[in-house]
């Protein structure tokens, strides 16, 4: 199937799926008149690759991962690889860190909002701040 086919199939778009290519997550088939042609498991492949970015995995790490991945695209399925566990136990400290820092922000934002909604409390995200760190 051509990519166009493979956008409606999938439901990407074909210039993202072009992006898959450029960084090595998709490999069509090039025919001499240019073209690319995809299979009927690149629909699947599609999928991992989607499932793993609402993951938070970047395309890099995917890039290295993806080859361990199995399953019908609804479901991932991983298969033991060399490193894999290493590099998303990594991924899953930096998703960790991440929260943390998103909490902390949601904090903040939560005595802001609490010191504009009640003048009387002004001063208690400074305090909050100096008591976290």
């Amino acid at each position: 199937m051509r990519i166009g086919a493979l956008a409606r199939a999938t439901g990407v778009n074909e210039r993202l799926l072009r992006y898959y290519e450029d960084r090595g997550l998709l490999r069509p088939i090039r025919r001499s008149n240019g073209y690319r042609y995809y299979t009927e498991s690149d629909i699947t492949t599609v999928a991992h690759i989607r499932s793993l970015l609402a993951a938070g995995l970047s395309t890099a790490v995917i890039a290295r991962i993806l080859h361990c991945i199995h399953g019908d695209g609804e479901e991932l399925s991983p298969s033991p690889c060399p490193g894999m566990i290493t590099q998303l136990r990594r991924e899953h400290a930096r998703i960790d860190h991440t929260i943390t820092r998103l909490q902390a922000a949601r904090q903040t934002l939560d005595a802001l909002i609490d010191d504009a909604v009640d003048p009387s409390r002004a001063g208690d995200v400074a305090r909050q701040r100096n008591n976290q760190g």
